[in-house]
């Protein structure tokens, strides 16, 4: 069966879980659908197991601790996740993915597969939305963040909606208001006041941010560019410190400057070669068995052989430091760093847990965070390996989508199945 790439869209959601390994996580809920979508949340002291629903921790797995009310982090705090004594609260949203997470003072925005979640930390309330609510279409979520006073939530299937929290209500915009595609992966509000949406069919800019303007909005894509933006499936953009727009593709790395569009892909040096991350790919699932756009994508590269989850120009996640540094994660062949003439690629040679880069944060300190398939890993202070953190030390799953800072230094990280919230790291 051949898809397009609307039914490609659905399957890129299920080998993200997938590639994970062989975790079955999360737990099928029964009752209302509000209910299904609810938070299930309890504290684990150090050291127990975690509930009977998840994969063990070890060969002689201890019965799951009796359900604990409340999910505030408690007051003491142990000595540092990775020195054995990770303190940490779970949050089940059941068999969905978590792939938008941020914190916006007492609460914690979760964006999941099955809608969005807003969780009060101090008061352990929380209250969902869905597509019962008028504004929000799709339940799939790729993103969700704060642009000034409203939450913009990408979804997949139902464009872009937005929120505001003062009226309580949503509205929402899709292909009849502008919008290039209704699948809207990442949301931008650049430094000159223009909006920013990356879909899977290009890139639109609204200026001055005027939604509700038909004559703001404009679409950027591969024909209109030149191929200057070389594929239309953008899935991350964001701003270098000199106004530069950067989007990650499925063929490549593209730059938007003073008008002018430009292009990196994997000959140029993103992502690691084949023979260097091989042994390293667990995963079998072949994109380009599932959609000609990708068998092509795949034959233009050289890669018909290849029959394992790797594609050095597929860029999944990217970010840009302080120093207008981008870091982009690719599918199998490892996170790459562009400083605008030289590429590097760091892969599990370097201390990855894996190669498969799904997310990049960077926290208040600039230090960089990388979400894999196998784990959660932080780039040491001198650039030099990486700190890694897995289930053993508090995540929920180890295939890690997002995550995010609170105030009090306590770390929210989103995977398939929930959210793991763990106190701060010292190192």
């Amino acid at each position: 069966m051949k898809l397009d790439h609307k039914g490609w869209a659905v399957l890129v959601i299920v080998l993200g879980a997938v590639v994970a390994g062989s975790y079955t996580l999360g737990r099928k809920q029964g009752g209302s659908s509000e209910e299904a979508a609810s938070m299930d949340a309890g504290v684990l002291a150090p050291g127990t197991q975690l509930p009977g629903d998840h994969p063990p921790l070890s060969s002689s797995p201890m019965p799951p601790p009796p359900p604990m009310s409340g999910a505030a982090m408690p007051t003491a705090m142990p000595p540092a996740v990775g020195n054995g004594a990770a303190q940490f609260t779970h949050f089940r949203v059941g068999n969905r993915n978590v792939k938008g997470l941020f914190i916006d003072g007492p609460y914690a925005w979760i964006g999941t597969s099955g809608g969005v979640i807003r969780y009060d930390i101090n008061n352990d309330i929380h209250k969902t939305f869905d597509n019962k609510v008028d504004g929000l279409i799709s339940n799939g979520i790729f993103h969700v963040s704060k642009i000034d006073d409203r939450i913009y939530v990408g979804t997949y299937g139902g464009g872009l909606s937005v929120y505001d929290p003062q009226a309580d209500s949503w509205k929402n915009y899709n292909i009849p208001e502008g919008l290039a595609d209704q699948f809207v992966y990442d949301v931008h509000k650049a430094s000159n006041g223009d909006l920013w949406v990356a879909t899977w069919s290009g890139a639109n800019r609204i200026k001055g941010g005027k939604l509700d303007d038909p004559s703001s909005w404009m679409t950027f894509d591969v024909e209109n560019t030149g191929a200057g933006l070389p594929n239309r499936w953008v899935y991350a953009l964001e701003e270098g410190k000199d106004g530069s727009l950067w989007f990650a593709t499925e063929e490549g790395l593209a730059r938007y400057y003073k008008g002018q569009w430009q292009n990196w892909k994997h000959s140029d040096g993103l992502g690691a070669p084949y023979e260097q991350v091989k042994d390293a790919i667990k995963s079998t699932n072949d994109p380009a068995k599932a959609s000609k756009h990708h068998a092509r994508n795949k034959k233009d590269q050289g890669l018909q052989d290849v029959n394992v989850a790797y594609n050095p120009n597929y860029i999944i996640s990217l970010k840009v430091d302080a120093d207008g540094v981008v870091w982009a994660g690719t599918w199998g062949a490892g996170l790459a760093r562009f400083d605008g003439k030289t590429w590097k690629n760091y892969t599990t040679a370097d201390g990855l847990p894996a190669n498969h880069i799904f997310m990049l944060y960077i926290d208040s300190d600039g230090r960089l965070w990388v979400g894999t398939n196998h784990g959660l890993a932080k780039m040491k202070a001198d650039g030099q390996g990486f700190d890694t953190m897995t289930t053993a030390d508090g995540l929920f799953a180890n295939n890690v989508f997002s995550m995010a800072h609170a105030a009090d230094g306590t770390m929210w990280v989103g995977s398939f199945g929930g959210v793991a919230r763990i106190a701060p790291v010292r190192n």
